[in-house]
């Protein structure tokens, strides 16, 4: 193995952090220690940004009438986008989206505004900015699950109604709400192929080789 790898148990950690993360939607209320919290918010603030942006703000949303504000826009939401998937609405309707009143803490991730000013890696990508925050989501979702706590991401939501709660300034935007705390257990497979909803596809469907829809071979080049 090369000379920085890490070792053998290491390695074993991390990536039984990758798959047995879920993305959770029940929870057992109690508490994460400001201690803790602190270590998951500095791994999500370690992650790789495109132009070393940064694109990543955190709100800690602990007032319950904020956290009720949260959930009627959720609960909203979910109403219109059960009625977009028409035959599947009933099936939509019967899924648990959100644990926003029961988890131990909710944060809300935003883009800041300003970002227009960030051009590195943007010029013709400007969605990096989403895509730098999501990496940070990702690793306090790892960091978590590693510290024996679940996470649930939750989309569901109008954005502009949300920043409006939330008095964020003109340009900010919330891309996700995320419920964090303790849990009875982790779902054994995600939660919707559980549900029947969706299956993990193939890995083999998802590469490519040289061009796009060319399947990748399996034996060495000549």
């Amino acid at each position: 193995m090369p000379g920085h790898a890490f070792s053998a148990a290491e390695r074993q950690a991390v990536y039984r952090a990758i798959h047995e993360r879920r993305d959770m939607r029940h929870f057992s209320g109690g508490a994460v220690a400001d201690e803790l919290l602190q270590r998951l918010l500095s791994a999500a603030h370690h992650a790789p940004s495109v132009g070393f942006m940064q694109p990543w703000r955190f709100i800690r949303v602990r007032s319950r009438p904020l956290r009720e504000g949260i959930h009627a826009l959720i609960e909203q939401e979910r109403v219109l986008t059960a009625q977009a998937l028409g035959e599947r609405e009933d099936a939509f309707m019967k899924l648990k989206v959100q644990g926003v009143l029961d988890a131990a803490e909710v944060l809300v991730v935003a883009l800041p505004p300003g970002r227009e000013q960030h051009v590195f890696g943007r010029r013709t990508l400007p969605e990096m900015d989403l895509a730098s925050a999501a990496c940070a989501i990702q690793n306090l979702w790892l960091a978590a699950r590693a510290e024996g706590l679940g996470m649930g991401w939750v989309s569901i939501f109008d954005p502009q109604q949300l920043a409006g709660l939330l008095q964020m300034p003109e340009g900010s935007k919330p891309v996700a709400v995320l419920c964090l705390g303790p849990v009875q257990a982790f779902y054994e497979q995600p939660m919707l192929q559980a549900e029947k909803w969706a299956r993990r596809a193939p890995l083999a469907d998802m590469v490519f080789e040289n061009l796009w829809g060319q399947q990748a071979s399996s034996g060495e080049s000549s």
